[in-house]
């Protein structure tokens, strides 16, 4: 389920790619959107899918090294632990999961080369080594060695990067968030036997969310370009980081159309993303900007806020 933090990422990639282009179709962005959200759950479901490749590797190799005529001793006593390893057959074996992934297309069959390589590496590493010589065998010990797999063979992995980048341009940035949500379901998906289906929104409000700040944006972005222009003396709104003014608009779009919102967390969440999003200037500008802008919006009326500790203007935006 995606959390705020990625909505609002995912709605300013959009707007940002429709404002560039000048297509201001709002029901295409909006499909582009869900689209865009749905494609991080498949990713999802995609990455669950490696220890069972990996699984599927180490089988082939102890089926070849079993019709050896001469089989080294480890080869003619293979350590089964890994391929039978517990919650990689409840992924493997859940008929469900196996046909939502054929359905979407979601598999493994081009990237021999890669899983043999992360397949190297897991095999070397000191934990796949304390998982095989255990004497413990647990469903328990099974997830935790998949959660080490996923803990130290996907930060920073390049190879993985560019083959999903290959796949769909919109899982770009999604593989980190991607991974956690595995790694928060591993217990949950032990416990009941099956994978269990993931929700692309949390509830119907987040939806709601993603649809009204992108519809609001994009409606808006002309008049909050002005009223940007308008702050920033002797700056020609052509000067100005194109990236900057999409967050600044979703900032104010955001600010303006979720009364229950803080404005607080509003500006703190946009001066976050152009950390990740922008230049190196960009953080204080879009905090600086947002922070006069909002101040000024709700002097005057147009931005109103409503519940408990919501009332009363900024005190104070956080530069984080």
């Amino acid at each position: 389920m995606l959390n705020r933090r990625l909505i609002r990422v995912k709605v300013f990639k959009v707007l940002f790619s429709k404002i560039a282009a000048n297509m201001r179709n709002e029901d295409a962005a909006k499909a582009d959107l869900l689209n865009s959200c749905e494609q991080t759950i498949d990713l999802y479901y995609f990455l669950l899918r490696i220890p069972v490749e990996l699984k599927k590797i180490a089988q082939t190799k102890i089926d070849n090294g079993l019709r050896k005529f001469h089989p080294t001793e480890e080869e003619a006593h293979p350590n089964l632990k890994f391929v039978n390893n517990r919650f990689i057959s409840i992924v493997e074996n859940d008929p469900g999961y196996c046909k939502l992934l054929q359905k979407k297309g979601l598999v493994w069959d081009a990237e021999d080369s890669f899983l043999r390589k992360m397949y190297a590496s897991v095999v070397s590493s000191d934990y796949f080594t304390d998982y095989m010589n255990s004497s413990n065998d647990s469903l328990e010990e099974d997830v935790q060695l998949i959660r080490a797999i996923y803990e130290s063979e996907f930060e920073d992995n390049e190879d993985l990067e560019d083959i999903l980048e290959d796949r769909s341009l919109m899982w770009m940035d999604d593989m980190v968030y991607a991974v956690n949500l595995i790694l928060r379901n591993l217990g949950e998906i032990a416990r009941c036997g099956k994978v269990s289906y993931v929700k692309v929104f949390a509830k119907e409000d987040d939806r709601e969310f993603a649809l009204t700040l992108l519809s609001h944006s994009m409606a808006k972005y002309d008049d909050y370009m002005s009223i940007v222009s308008s702050h920033i003396a002797n700056w020609e709104p052509e000067r100005l980081v194109s990236t900057d003014m999409a967050l600044i608009v979703m900032g104010i779009s955001e600010a303006v159309a979720f009364e229950t919102i803080p404005v607080k967390v509003t500006i703190n969440e946009y001066v976050d993303i152009s950390k990740y999003y922008s230049t190196a200037n960009s953080k204080s500008f879009v905090n600086g900007l947002l922070d006069r802008i909002i101040q000024k919006l709700l002097n005057d009326g147009t931005i109103v806020k409503t519940g408990r500790g919501l009332v009363g203007g900024l005190a104070g935006a956080d530069e984080k």
